[in-house]
């Protein structure tokens, strides 16, 4: 049975997001995981998965996602649209979508797989569910093409494209973890990099409007400091939990202090009493143009 923790920052609802994913994934990967938070330590709030086996927890997550293959998921009979004759897209657009095909190693346009069941009932071809896929197991990132009556919780919007966001967050968490994967694993969340404009929207350290910032950094190409680690694992986390969104883009999500197994914790991340230790944050939804971003929380306190 192995145990390990990183730190968390309670308030970055990204990061809590991210936490339910390494769950997840942990519970995928290696079985009977349970996880929960610690928010008495001497040296901040730490979020601890045990499961199976004798392996670092985060480290065959982190792992894992280092060597996956990422595929594009489509329903049968779907068909990759084609370019229109003689449009042509801006310079600017061409050079960046090379620049994320050379990242990535292959072409982010490749054939989707097609799957028996979809989420949605129509595949919109700039949001398509992603799958990650290494020696025969995979975790499918796919909430923000629910279909159900549970909120998709999408962020990201126009002309984002969830492979090429995908893609270029796990070129990013690839370097690090080549470059020295004890700090990456040390501190998954505290690791950032320069990203650029697209993003699921998770990290609000990434996070900034116009008027927030004084200018715009994207039309200056300036990039901003954020986890990509966060922005992956924050959307595998929301695969089969969402928080709590009421009013006008208010968000509530709980964090839970004891370990929990996935079926339990995904409850609990919305905020919902299951008898168990628990704080509830609330924070609220920005608007980026047509994008909604993540912001830092407040505690409730009650």
């Amino acid at each position: 049975m192995a145990k390990a923790s990183i730190p968390v920052d309670l308030f970055n609802p990204g990061q809590v997001f991210a936490c339910m994913g390494f769950l997840e994934a942990a519970d995928v990967l290696l079985g009977n995981a349970v996880g929960g938070f610690e928010w008495r330590n001497i040296d901040g709030p730490r979020f601890k998965i045990q499961t199976d086996g004798a392996d670092n927890p985060f480290g065959v997550v982190l792992d894992f996602l280092t060597r996956a293959q990422l595929q594009r998921l489509a329903p049968e009979g779907y068909v990759e649209p084609l370019a229109s004759a003689g449009t042509k897209k801006p310079k600017k657009d061409a050079k960046k979508r090379r620049k994320e095909e050379r990242e990535d190693g292959e072409s982010s346009d490749g054939q989707a797989l097609k799957s028996e069941t979809f989420p949605a009932r129509e595949a919109d071809r700039l949001a398509l569910p992603l799958r990650l896929e290494l020696e025969g197991r995979s975790l499918d990132i796919t909430h923000w093409c629910d279909g159900s009556s549970r909120n998709s919780f999408k962020l990201f919007a126009g002309q984002q494209r969830s492979n090429v966001i995908a893609q270029q967050m796990i070129h990013a968490i690839r370097t690090l973890w080549s470059v020295d994967n004890n700090k990456l694993l040390a501190d998954p969340f505290g690791r950032t990099v320069p990203l650029g404009g697209s993003s699921f929207k998770f990290d609000p350290r990434k996070s900034w409007t116009g008027i927030d910032a004084g200018y715009s950094p994207d039309e200056q190409s300036h990039d901003v400091q954020a986890s990509p680690v966060v922005e992956v694992f924050a959307a595998v986390g929301l695969e089969h939990a969402r928080p709590d969104e009421f009013g006008i883009r208010n968000v509530r999500y709980g964090i839970w202090g004891i370990p929990l197994p996935p079926l339990l914790a995904r409850p609990a991340l919305s905020g919902a009493s299951i008898v168990v230790p628990m704080r509830v944050f609330r924070f609220t939804l920005d608007l980026a143009g047509k994008n909604k971003i993540v912001t830092f929380a407040q505690e409730e306190i009650t």
